[in-house]
């Protein structure tokens, strides 16, 4: 909960830092964004809904998967979309996409080819509105203040993702159809829709920021620069996210637990500290940052791996999970844009988008083969062996700039500096870095 001073703050806030388009279109903003999100969080109910149609979570992981190559048409398509229909009406319509996948989960028969079809779907709408929201916020908010917006779009959006599971859980209560909760984060979605297309003409005024498009040649230079290693981890934890999230179900009826209990401590953990703490953790040192925060997610997972043992210990390790996973994707979302080469900052951030798509919608295809094949431990196994890698390469890299500036202050090594190539705050603090690069929400 937010107390009345945090909510007089934001609203003088939003008075202040918004353009004439005014405090009431981005409150309707966050709003659609949330509805929108429902449609992405239903489908941490699909190892359910599979399992009641006689599938496993093999089945699951593979509709899951299909999301991941669409996803990636999405992106490449999304600036081409914001520029021909403006891009509140490209989210709009990439919207309609998500309704369908949400109703086409709950009314197509089986499991087979038809739910890959709506996985397509989902990860078409979904990656259009990854894509093409952070473009609202800059339309709508002032520079100076666009690092609050961000926040509050992702604090909206993971608002939307966690809620999702949460309706399977009310439905179930209820004794409804497992399907309700599809239908409802349907509708839902439609209202977004609707909402989105009428911002749509109060945003018409407004010059259309463009959206980046990628080449090759900008791939390979920051896939060959520093911001690579950014880029690697948040795939990783996009693996870790999305093979425990799409598969917490059946984790939490193999330890007799309530999965809503992880939803709900990973979503307000993951809310809070994003909304009240990432401020501060990203005027620290970004390398130190990003240690300590994979080193606390990886302490999740090990707890989710060896410690749960009632709801309270599950409770614990889910929202340790929030605030690892929340602030460590903000904090190489700084990096990889301080890090990319000059030039090449919107194709950087494309890339670390992509690599999170695959990481979340890629990863739980071999995570669901692995629970049918071997176990739900030996997925375990494999999500904290990610986990591990992810922290190990952030203190490698800790490590390894420690040394070189040992070295450089001591005389022994006079490194050759490209000193218009250099990001201005490598390594340091990444609240320096121009707001415009829009931070993408997860």
């Amino acid at each position: 909960m937010v107390n009345s001073w945090h909510k007089s703050n934001d609203q003088v806030l939003l008075m202040h830092a918004t353009s004439p388009v005014g405090a009431k279109t981005f409150a309707l903003f966050c709003l659609a964004s949330f509805l929108l999100s429902l449609s992405y969080g239903s489908t941490f109910l699909l190892s359910l809904l599979i399992h009641s149609r006689g599938g496993n979570e093999h089945d699951a992981g593979s509709v899951i998967a299909t999301a991941m190559l669409s996803t990636f048409v999405a992106v490449l398509l999304s600036g081409h979309l914001a520029d021909a229909l403006g891009a509140a009406r490209a989210i709009a319509s990439a919207g309609v996409l998500l309704v369908l996948a949400c109703l086409g989960f709950a009314l197509a028969p089986g499991f087979g080819q038809g739910l890959m079809l709506f996985g397509l779907s989902l990860g078409l709408g979904w990656g259009v509105f990854y894509t093409l929201g952070p473009i609202i916020v800059t339309l709508l908010v002032e520079p100076c203040q666009r690092a609050r917006y961000f926040a509050l779009l992702s604090g909206s959006m993971l608002s939307g993702i966690g809620s999702g599971p949460l309706l399977g859980r009310a439905a179930i209560a209820l004794d409804l159809p497992l399907t309700t909760a599809f239908y409802i984060a349907g509708l839902a979605s439609l209202a977004g829709v609707v909402m989105f297309w009428r911002m749509g003409a109060l945003l018409k005024g407004h010059a259309n920021v463009p959206a980046s498009r990628i080449s090759w040649f900008a791939s390979r230079r920051v896939l060959s620069s520093k911001a690579a290693f950014a880029i690697l981890m948040v795939g990783l934890g996009g693996c870790v996210f999305g093979g425990l999230s799409s598969f917490q179900t059946s984790y939490a009826a193999a330890h007799g637990l309530d999965y809503s209990l992880f939803f709900a401590g990973f979503l307000t953990a993951a809310i809070t500290s994003r909304l009240l703490i990432a401020g501060f953790v990203v005027k620290r040192d970004a390398y130190q940052a990003a240690c300590v925060l994979s080193g606390i997610m990886l302490g999740a997972i090990a707890l989710f791996a060896f410690g749960v043992s009632g709801n309270l210990s599950y409770l614990l390790a889910a929202a340790i999970l929030g605030v690892g996973y929340g602030l460590t994707y903000s904090v190489i979302n700084g990096l990889v844009a301080n890090e990319a080469p000059s030039g090449t900052t919107p194709q950087a951030l494309l890339l670390f988008s992509m690599a999170y798509f695959v990481g979340v919608f890629g990863f739980p295809w071999l995570a669901g083969k692995i629970i049918v094949d071997y176990g739900l431990w030996a997925m375990m196994l494999s999500v904290l062996f990610i986990a591990a890698l992810n922290w190990a390469i952030a203190t490698v890299r800790l490590i390894a700039r420690s040394v070189w500036a040992h070295k450089t202050d001591t005389g022994l090594l006079i490194p050759f500096v490209d000193i218009k190539a250099r990001s201005p705050n490598e390594g340091g603090p990444i609240e320096g870095k121009d707001i415009n690069h829009m931070e993408t929400p997860s």
